[in-house]
């Protein structure tokens, strides 16, 4: 009778797992197939034969190497400077005490609810006077930090107790030594969260890349794979290929963070 009574929503989990994972199953399958199968009109699951060159192919149509290592340049320097400012921010307004305070988390907070279609011209005016267009710098530094960042190290910040960092204070240790010794390993989950979240956003971020890089050399993988749609004619399945490709680090990454990432999520439903 149990049984009777929970199939129908497994039924539409499994119909809703299925629904969720058929696109990249497609990808995966458009990546394996020829040019034959893509145009053939066709929409073709599991081809006949599989193209596994195509994964040799785009290498050698494009540099697809540069676009690589630009992406893991700029992906990982702004995660790297999430995890510098972010958790340090976060500590100052978790546990210090200064005028304005409030009036300065809210204002952090307030950018969370601005477009960044909107930020994005003022943004790109300050990065073309100062000479960073078309730089790693340009693509960054603008990134160093975020408001989200910041609100997720403050709450994993806040409940740390005052009175172990008291304690710390009475024995001599310094602001940053308290920072560095105490804060930062009570909150290794976290960052690792942060970690993620940043890597696989900026990993996949289109929109600022395309407006402040003119230069095929200074493209990462997002921007790169237009190279494979001309005005006429689509390599679909080079495309799809270089989809695959982009996902296998935030895929790998996961895996590597995943009981980090679990056990934050776990804090923070216990807090």
């Amino acid at each position: 009778m149990t049984f009777a009574k929970t199939l129908p929503s497994y039924l539409l989990l499994l119909f809703c797992v299925a629904l969720s994972i058929f696109p990249f199953l497609y990808m995966l399958s458009l990546s394996l197939q020829s040019d034959a199968d893509v145009f053939s009109g066709i929409p073709i699951l599991i081809p006949e034969s599989w193209q596994f060159t195509n994964y040799i192919d785009i290498w050698q149509k494009a540099p697809f190497a540069r676009f690589t290592l630009n992406s893991f340049i700029i992906a990982g320097g702004i995660t790297f400077l999430h995890l510098i400012f972010d958790p340090l921010i976060g500590y100052v307004f978790a546990k210090m005490e200064f005028a304005g305070k409030r009036v300065m988390f809210v204002a952090v907070l307030s950018t969370l609810m601005i477009p960044f279609f909107i930020r994005m011209i003022p943004l790109y005016v300050l990065t073309a006077r100062m000479g960073w267009l078309n730089t790693y710098q340009g693509l960054i530094l603008p990134f160093a930090m975020s408001a989200y960042g910041i609100f997720l190290m403050r709450q994993f910040i806040r409940p740390i107790p005052d009175e172990l960092l008291d304690a710390a204070r009475m024995d001599g240790c310094s602001e940053l030594g308290l920072y560095w010794r105490i804060v930062l390993p009570q909150v290794r989950p976290a960052l690792a969260t942060l970690a993620l979240l940043t890597f696989v956003f900026q990993w996949n971020e289109f929109l600022w890349p395309l407006v402040a890089v003119n230069t095929t050399e200074m493209r990462p993988i997002t921007t790169g794979l237009t190279l494979f749609n001309q005005e006429f004619f689509t390599q679909w399945n080079l495309t799809a290929t270089g989809g695959i490709i982009l996902f296998i680090p935030s895929l790998l990454l996961f895996l590597f963070t995943q009981r980090y990432f679990v056990r934050s999520v776990m804090l923070a439903g216990m807090k």
